[in-house]
């Protein structure tokens, strides 16, 4: 008898084939779930052409608050039946001989037990209906349950669950409400932990707090209560899976044509970057695409809290922090992987985001022979990030007066791209700044980029226009070592 209950080889299992969408329109029976449909935002939420701004404000004012929306019809039923099935298919199941299979074939052996328990419970579907009873079954047990429809819907770039009955998303820029609910508080911490887990981390209340990546690179963080008051809340910033290019981001408009050039420069010159922006700019995106002007034959070493990085090079070794465990020990920070890096005969190390004082070590290796090291932080502005790299630097034990600081920051960076998220959801390069040295105790930047807003459209979307500032960057020699000394010079000025 196999852990399904029933002799391997018998016959007798329906002739459906492996489970699979099946295609077509909606109202011909098509996919297993109707496609989910941005439900409505606010007048509020872009401009309305006919109003005055400060008639668009009052409206805002007293607007009502938004509610989840149900999931409705076929989607509702479906979920309706997995609620009576699920318990009886665990009672004839094995979950350890279950969890060594693939989905395709853990649908196989599900099909007939399913056919038992939907003949007990005199539940009749047609074809339609049992694919997707199929599909929300091994979701259940081997995926993220409600959250694999939103995974798979590739023109969702984010997902924010907040408890277990509301879900926004993130569609072309805009933030959307998902028609999608969790059973309960339990179900969604679940789920929850099978994320942590796959990764060999942890969350419950002794823990509440974790980073987490999925299979594809996608980066998860989640916080369970007593923290987040509303229950489990997951946040999933998707990547694409088609690697993203300097010259993809210049025809979205990211970016001119003379930036791209700069920047693929600066990538393959070995120039010392910073990637400055906000949450949810494009950061990690850019950096990746950089990436991409690294020659294959260097040796590149990544260093991130949760390794989301997906860089386009031959000789790439990606390296992750640990926290501590249950009694507080064994913790491995970004700083002692920095220090461990450099015995590791890097070309390149570029680190994920610098948050604390492991900023001192990556400048000692900009300044230590490992040309073309590339970081990113949150801030502001060019010159902001500056400033927050000199507080990094103090937030730790180093006894070094703050011109000393300054002065290594100023001889370790060469450029400062700065990226920015404008309120109509488009991501793009509003600086391109260059580190010229120090001024008395003032570091000297040039810029070379930068973007000035112009207008904004009757649909909301922002007009502006990429100026090449007209200036000799002053990194110009560092190019002509490779070469690209005329190309760079002509696209600043």
């Amino acid at each position: 008898m196999s852990a399904f209950g029933r002799r391997p080889g018998t016959a007798g299992r329906p002739a459906f084939g492996v489970a699979k969408p099946m295609q077509g329109g909606a109202g011909s029976g098509g996919g297993q779930f109707p496609a989910i449909d941005a439900a409505p935002l606010p007048d509020s939420a872009g401009p309305v052409p006919e109003l005055e701004a400060m008639e668009r404000l009052n409206q805002r004012s007293t607007a009502e608050a938004m509610e989840p929306e149900k999931a409705q019809g076929f989607e509702a039923s479906v979920h309706k039946i997995k609620e009576q099935v699920l318990p009886r298919l665990l009672e004839r199941v094995d979950p350890e001989a279950a969890a060594t299979l693939s989905k395709d074939e853990l649908t196989e052996e599900f099909r007939p037990i399913i056919l038992e328990v939907l003949a007990e419970l005199r539940i009749t579907l047609n074809r339609r209906e049992q694919f997707a009873l199929e599909k929300v079954l091994v979701d259940e047990l081997l995926g993220f349950g409600p959250l694999e429809e939103l995974l798979s819907d590739p023109d969702i770039s984010d997902i924010m669950v907040n408890g277990p009955y509301q879900t926004y998303i993130e569609k072309k820029g805009q933030l959307v409400i998902a028609p999608i609910q969790f059973r309960d508080e339990q179900h969604l911490f679940q789920i929850a932990q099978r994320i942590c887990n796959m990764v060999g981390r942890r969350v419950d209340q002794t823990t509440p707090l974790a980073d987490a990546r999925l299979k594809d690179g996608s980066r998860v963080n989640v916080i369970v209560p007593p923290l987040s008051l509303r229950g489990t809340a997951i946040s999933i910033r998707k990547f694409s899976a088609k690697p993203i290019t300097l010259d993809m981001l210049c025809q979205w408009g990211a970016m001119s044509q003379k930036m791209c050039t700069a920047l693929k420069i600066a990538g393959a010159s070995r120039f010392n970057i910073v990637i400055s922006g906000g949450t949810g700019s494009g950061k990690t995106t850019m950096l990746n695409a950089l990436s991409k002007m690294i020659d294959p034959g260097e040796r590149v070493l990544t260093i991130e809290d949760a390794a989301e990085l997906r860089l386009q090079q031959p000789h790439w070794l990606p390296l992750e922090t640990r926290p501590a465990n249950l009694e507080g020990n064994g913790a491995i920070h970004m700083g002692d992987l920095v220090k461990n890096a450099l015995r590791m005969r890097p070309d390149r190390i570029i680190m994920g985001e610098v948050r604390g004082a492991e900023c001192f070590d990556l400048l000692a290796a900009m300044n230590t022979g490992h040309d073309g090291s590339m970081c990113t932080l949150h801030s502001n502005s060019p010159r902001e990030c500056l400033g927050r790299m000199e507080n990094m630097v103090l937030m730790g034990d180093v006894k070094i007066p703050k011109e000393a600081i300054s002065k290594q920051i100023a001889d370790s960076v060469d450029m400062v791209v700065q990226i920015k998220r404008l309120r109509d959801g488009s991501r793009r390069v509003t600086n391109v700044t260059e580190v010229i040295g120090m001024e008395g105790d003032v570091i000297v930047t040039q810029e070379l980029f930068k973007f000035e807003y112009l207008d904004e459209d009757k649909d909301g979307k922002i007009i502006g226009e990429y100026r090449a500032m007209g200036l000799r960057p002053y990194t110009l020699e560092k190019a002509r070592q490779f070469g690209f000394d005329q190309p760079y010079l002509e696209a600043c000025l």
